[in-house]
């Protein structure tokens, strides 16, 4: 996700059904006789023609493996990215917003983002490419340095916003054991919804999406050190998690992906909010190249 502030200021069994050509015989008696002879022709004949049907997705694990054979079917794909930020101590708020266009390609992997980060009232355009599992991360208007680095690297990855890797984010959710994902169906989508209620952050640290929400936090917090605030996690509250992905019920393409979070801060008899919200909109089918500005290596 974003850290603007810190930089601005599938179980079910398949269905096989048998193909087989229309009988010959006309009477009653001969249509009972022919069916027991395609019986036993279709069990006598191993190239017996079949067509296997999948089974419907029940489980989020089958859901997210639908997800990603579709959106993999394409070349690419153009998301709508909008995001926010904000915190607030001592009753003054400092905040900053994100928007952005993202194209991304399936093979090879590459993303390209452009957009602004406005802070203050003031804009700054900011431009980012991904290739090769390298990130390049431009701030600024005509003669701004790029920054490269893995797409490991925190300072990176914050500024990535990549919908179709929420799909391995949720699979990780997943796997964390039953009822981590919650699925909901309505109006022709399908939502996969993970929830934290409230919990200090020392409690739920190590829960996957747990994870993802503090590495969001972090940059936040290490401003907040440099002026001298130094809870640690046991002075530190998850106030709300929620992230949703919202798939096609007929295509299970990614329609959406919403992240929200706010955590609170104790720190000397005093409470330090932040917050985040970030939301990613499918714009269509990419089928264009990505590749790096002439000089950028």
């Amino acid at each position: 996700m974003r850290a603007c502030l810190g930089r601005a200021a599938l179980a079910g069994v398949p269905l096989c059904v048998v193909l087989v050509g229309c009988s010959a015989g006309g009477g009653a008696g001969e249509s009972a006789k022919g069916a027991d002879s395609v019986d036993s022709a279709v069990r006598a004949t191993p190239d017996a023609k079949r067509e296997r049907l999948p089974a419907a997705p029940r489980t989020p694990g089958e859901f997210l493996e639908r997800a990603g054979k579709a959106m993999d079917a394409e070349s690419g794909w153009t998301f709508a990215v909008k995001g926010n930020e904000g915190l607030v101590l001592q009753g003054q708020t400092s905040a900053a917003s994100y928007t952005s266009t993202v194209r991304r390609t399936q093979d090879p992997e590459a993303l390209h983002s452009t957009g602004t980060i406005v802070s203050k009232g003031a804009g700054k355009p900011e431009e980012v490419f991904v290739v090769g599992g390298v990130g390049y991360v431009k701030e600024g208007g005509t003669g701004a340095v790029w920054k490269k680095g893995p797409v490991s690297d925190p300072d990176i990855a914050n500024k990535m916003e990549d919908p179709v890797d929420a799909l391995e984010a949720f699979e990780s959710y997943a796997k964390a054991g039953e009822g981590a994902v919650e699925v909901v169906k309505a109006d022709g989508d399908v939502r996969l919804e993970v929830n934290v209620a409230s919990r200090r952050l020392a409690e739920v640290k190590n829960r996957p999406a747990v994870e993802k929400a503090a590495r969001e936090l972090e940059p936040t917090l290490a401003q907040l050190r440099k002026a001298g605030v130094t809870a640690g996690e046991e002075q530190i509250l998850l106030n709300r998690l929620d992230e949703v992905l919202v798939l096609d019920a007929k295509t299970f393409r990614i329609t959406s992906h919403r992240f929200e979070c706010s955590f609170l801060i104790l720190y000397q008899g005093r409470t330090i909010a932040y917050s985040q919200n970030v939301r990613e909109e499918n714009r269509g089918v990419f089928d264009g190249g990505i590749r790096l500005p002439a000089g950028v290596s």
